[in-house]
């Protein structure tokens, strides 16, 4: 919980320092979230594998350490007065690297700490701590920006991490739901591409929050470009429209905690409401309304993601979890190299509030989309299977004809 506030204040902290450094450019806010997202795109499958080949709660040890390094490293820069744009976006690359192999063994490891049974509540209640701490941080971060500017930030979050790796030390391992490592072999990668294109529980989700993620992940710098440059809110009040963000991610985050077992049109209808609000978002009048947008916004997405990890983390068996986690991991995070630097270019090309209306219809546009290669792809994979296995497949008109009796 401790190093979750951290994390939020230096992200609120360092899209606060780009406009800074950069006088408010929105291209340069989408590189840097481009480039913290980009090493989840090129490595974040290798991260998975090595989830699986390894102990997860020594992987975590080490890079929860040096993440809290890189974050020490920009605080020193910051106090000193020498940083510049081109250090956030080398620190930010760094950190993604990073988070290549942390974040996709974090989710797996929660299995192991609870079992099956307890899966869905035990992730539903730590999507709940982190958006507490997405509430807290924030609204924090912006007061400090006020007071004390961006590089204690960074320094406090440095020591944030400290936390983390007590915790993780002081585990009774004997008590964990350790499965046995999966060895080296050829072809790990490709078994799990394999392994979710012919199960459709697992697919759906996968290819809902990839679409949805390629505009998820860049709403946040939306919000801080929405709150500077069209209602020219200070630090402070920026700190007030992520916590409002959070809330909302946290009162959705409890919902699913309620909820026993993940549902199919629980994801759906929480993917098209999010797109739905971030239009709402880029059309509102006066900042209270932006600030009343943003709770449901934040509820929508949350919902998302916490129903489409517990049905990734349920729908796949231990050996594959690790990799699974790490194409979940990849589309959740990917898209925001694709998606940031779009939002930033359609920003200056048509403005703020074109470019956020714009990402919100593409967003729900991604959710049709997804059902219909969802289904498109289960169909191959069902003709596939039944040739390999020396069954007649129907093909062609007969198929429709076959479909309508």
């Amino acid at each position: 919980m401790i190093s979750n506030v951290g994390t939020w204040m230096q992200r609120t902290a360092q899209d606060w320092l780009v406009l800074d450094l950069t006088r408010g450019s929105g291209s340069a806010l989408g590189i840097t979230v481009a480039l913290q997202f980009l090493p989840v795109l090129l490595f974040g499958l290798w991260g998975g594998m090595i989830a699986d080949r390894y102990p997860k709660r020594r992987v975590l040890i080490v890079a929860q350490s040096l993440m809290g390094l890189l974050a020490l490293v920009m605080g020193v820069l910051v106090l000193s007065g020498t940083a510049q744009v081109w250090h956030v976006y080398v620190m930010a690359f760094l950190l993604g690297c990073v988070s290549c192999v942390e974040v996709p063994t974090r989710q797996s490891f929660v299995v192991e700490m609870v079992g099956r049974k307890d899966l869905p509540n035990a992730i539903a209640l730590n999507s709940s701590s982190f958006n507490l701490a997405r509430v807290v941080g924030p609204a924090v971060a912006g007061l400090l920006i006020h007071w004390l500017g961006t590089g204690p930030i960074y320094m406090l979050n440095a020591v944030s991490f400290a936390a983390v790796i007590a915790g993780l030390a002081m585990m009774r391992t004997a008590e964990l739901h350790t499965p046995e490592p999966v060895k080296r072999a050829k072809g790990q990668l490709r078994e799990g591409f394999r392994y979710v294109r012919r199960r459709p529980a697992l697919l759906l989700p996968i290819l809902v929050v990839g679409f949805m993620a390629i505009f998820m992940q860049s709403f946040s710098a939306s919000i801080a470009l929405m709150a500077r440059e069209v209602f020219k809110a200070g630090a402070s009040s920026f700190g007030i429209a992520s916590s409002a963000f959070a809330i909302g991610a946290l009162g959705g985050a409890l919902l699913a905690a309620r909820r026993v077992a993940p549902s199919r049109r629980f994801l759906l209808i929480g993917a098209i409401c999010f797109g739905t609000f971030q239009i709402a978002a880029a059309i509102a009048p006066a900042y209270p309304a932006f600030l009343a947008v943003l709770l449901p916004a934040g509820m929508a997405m949350i919902s998302v993601n916490t129903t489409a990890n517990t049905m990734v983390q349920l729908g796949a068996s231990p050996h594959m979890r690790g990799r699974v986690t790490g194409i979940y991991v990849l589309v959740l995070t990917g898209g925001a190299p694709i998606g940031a630097p779009l939002v930033g270019w359609l920003t200056e090309l048509i403005g703020i509030r074109a470019a956020v209306a714009t990402a919100g219809s593409l967003s729900v546009a991604g959710v049709g989309l997804a059902l219909l290669l969802t289904r498109l792809i289960a169909g191959k994979t069902e003709g596939e299977r039944k040739e390999s296995a020396g069954e007649p497949v129907v093909r062609g008109p007969a198929t429709a004809a076959e479909g309508a009796g």
